[in-house]
């Protein structure tokens, strides 16, 4: 289980997190939606703490990190080991082949052995239909070859959640889908999820859990029937307006 608890987040001139409480449960698929600049990836990215709030507490698992404390370097690199992010852009080293892309963070984060890395990298790339790309570069893949190489970049790390944040951002419709349908496959396997989305639909398929954020404060958490079938005023407009 992630949970935060009162946490706080100020930028100069913006309040990114307004005390915000809440969790996200395992092996279910949170999904974060709301308006633009209203904090949903500032929220991811406070569970993997590449953004520090100033107050709050964050549990993950049988850990919990109090924002108001200097944070040691072994509690850090022990929440990072529990979470796994993937980005709008897919960040693969241009120099590595897929193969290697996947298994350089198991062999030198988790001293995995080799072998052992690049047999699960391989079966990675089966279960989202890339086998034939282990010896090419990325720039010979498109951008949702790419983007489906970082989720299993990710899922080789073996952590305990996989966050996401608007992964699909940066492609076509027909690209969007091929990520889509790997995301999909995942929450069928029970993968715990955190997906920042503008995509409605997706949502609706995938989310067991809806999270919307407005103005850097939790305005639904709850279930993904509730949220589309009994929606408040400011979320059905919210919807209307995706829509277009």
């Amino acid at each position: 289980m992630i949970s935060f608890q009162n946490v706080d987040k100020q930028f100069a001139d913006h309040h990114a997190l307004d005390n915000v409480s809440v969790e996200f449960p395992e092996h279910q698929t949170t999904v974060l939606v709301g308006p633009s600049g209203a904090g949903k990836s500032t929220l991811l990215r406070s569970i993997n703490l590449l953004e520090r709030p100033q107050a709050g507490l964050l549990k993950i698992n049988d850990q919990t990190i109090d924002f108001a404390k200097p944070i040691a370097r072994n509690e850090l690199l022990k929440a990072r080991q529990q979470t796994a992010m993937v980005f709008q852009s897919w960040n693969l080293f241009p120099h590595l082949t897929i193969l290697q892309n996947i298994t350089e963070g198991p062999i030198v984060v988790h001293k995995q052995p080799k072998k052992e890395a690049e047999a699960n990298a391989r079966r990675l790339l089966e279960q989202v239909g890339l086998a034939d790309t282990a010896d090419r570069y990325p720039d010979q893949l498109s951008g949702g070859q790419q983007q489906r190489i970082s989720i299993c970049r990710a899922l080789a790390l073996d952590p305990s959640y996989i966050l996401l944040d608007e992964p699909t951002s940066a492609l076509d419709p027909e690209l969007e889908a091929q990520v889509l349908r790997v995301l999909q496959d995942l929450a069928k396997q029970d993968q715990s999820m955190i997906v920042v989305t503008h995509n409605m639909e997706f949502a609706r398929r995938v989310a067991d859990k809806i999270v919307f954020v407005e103005d850097g404060r939790i305005e639904f958490d709850g279930s993904t029937d509730d949220f589309f079938t009994h929606p408040t005023d400011r979320i059905q407009a919210f919807l209307d307006a995706m829509e277009f």
